[in-house]
């Protein structure tokens, strides 16, 4: 076996399954889970019908390039939503198997290890980076995004010789689990290193279609790269996915664009790596990117949980609606695998520890002290887990006090 398998960690959800190993939640009360991010929203409807309509289609073989059709849909939904001249459907936009399969194969093929390669990700991070870091041969450096810099890294801190190191970078905006939006500036300046010092940003932007002001949409890498006139997309490349944006994560369907080059060799690894998306994915995809009036109503529905839920935890805690994604970052009054074990045994309310999406680096994991919550439950179900929340917060006070 490859050796560097042994160097993958647990995955968060597996540590929680082990931190509840031998409980019971309390059966009083009905099980609420707000730990994992899969949306529960209606999938979007005129998807669901061209899937069960292309289902004629399973007896052939998908191309990896995909359907042109596919990859037109895709261009006009990214010009119009990033502001951009031109993302040529020929070569710079590649379908992929959900953002997961994208995010994490895309290691393989920019970083070796014949070459010591390194690569940056935010800590806590979405764990798909590290793995693929690992899985690469590649050293992780890890970037801590503590709340004195607003949950993001501080990439201004990053000195010329450690970017000379830099094989890939992977960014998240919004990003997962603060919520936090890098600004145009910082996308500038990132880009313009990676010119300068030759390393790839991967930004995962799945989030991005899911924030707090529907008249200030969150600002993607590409648009950063037409602000200052980038119009070569060189050596950046962005990734999206139906999940979230459009409540189809059984579809696994996403796409990756951005520089030409890059992406030219990334189709030959992903025609080994046979990737392809199923021809009824891609029809049922083509559709979802061609209408934003469900993504707009699939925000409003956020908003109002977001607005609901708060409403309730602002009574203890300092809180925002978060710029952008569908989780809150949560402090803990105690440590956070505790906390979350209190709430689980006796709230039967699932949250996922923020230890579990952080590495601890000099002895410190920026995620310890928080839980994530992500509202992705029904709405009454979301305001009664914050009532829970509540409930064990008040109770640990009362106990402290």
């Amino acid at each position: 076996m490859n050796p560097d398998i042994t160097r993958l960690n647990p995955y968060p959800f597996a540590k929680l399954r082990t931190l509840f190993e031998g409980l019971e939640p309390n059966s009083k009360l009905r099980h609420i889970t707000l730990g994992i991010g899969e949306p529960t929203h209606a999938p979007h409807a005129e998807a669901v019908t061209a899937l069960a309509d292309s289902l004629d289609t399973i007896g052939r073989y998908p191309s990896i390039i995909g359907e042109l059709s596919l990859r037109q849909a895709i261009s006009d939904w990214a010009c119009t939503r990033f502001r951009l001249n031109e993302l040529r459907p020929t070569d710079q936009i590649l379908p992929v198997s959900g953002t997961r399969e994208g995010l994490f194969s895309i290691a393989q093929a920019v970083c070796s290890s014949r070459q010591s390669s390194h690569v940056f990700a935010p800590n806590p991070f979405y764990q798909i980076y590290e793995g693929a870091a690992l899985m690469a041969g590649a050293e992780l450096v890890l970037l801590p995004c503590l709340a004195s810099t607003a949950h993001q890294p501080d990439y201004m801190a990053v000195s010329d010789a450690q970017w000379s190191q830099c094989t890939m970078l992977y960014i998240c905006n919004p990003g997962n689990p603060s919520g936090g939006l890098l600004a145009a500036e910082t996308l500038a300046y990132l880009i313009n290193k990676a010119i300068r010092f030759d390393f790839v940003i991967v930004a995962d932007e799945c989030y991005s279609e899911i924030y707090r002001d529907e008249s200030t949409p969150p600002i993607g890498l590409l648009q950063a790269c037409a602000q200052i006139g980038h119009h070569s997309y060189q050596q950046c490349l962005i990734f999206h996915s139906l999940s979230k944006r459009s409540n189809l994560p059984g579809l696994r369907s996403g796409f990756v664009a951005g520089d030409a080059g890059i992406l030219s060799n990334y189709l030959k690894y992903r025609t080994y790596h046979g990737s392809a998306m199923p021809l009824h994915h891609q029809r049922a995809s083509t559709v979802a990117w061609a209408d934003e009036q469900h993504a707009i109503a699939n925000r409003a529905e956020y908003r109002d949980k977001f607005q609901a839920v708060l409403s309730v935890l602002q009574s203890h805690y300092t809180l925002e609606h978060p710029e952008g994604g569908f989780y809150i970052w949560l402090p803990t009054p105690i440590d956070d695998e505790e906390f979350a074990l209190r709430l689980y045994r006796d709230y039967s309310l699932t949250v996922l520890p923020g230890t579990y999406l952080g590495r601890s680096v000099n002895g410190t994991n920026p995620g310890k002290g928080y839980v994530r919550l992500a509202l992705v439950a029904a709405h009454q179900d979301c305001i009664e887990a914050a009532h829970r929340i509540i409930a064990l917060t008040q109770s640990i006070t009362t106990r402290n006090g």
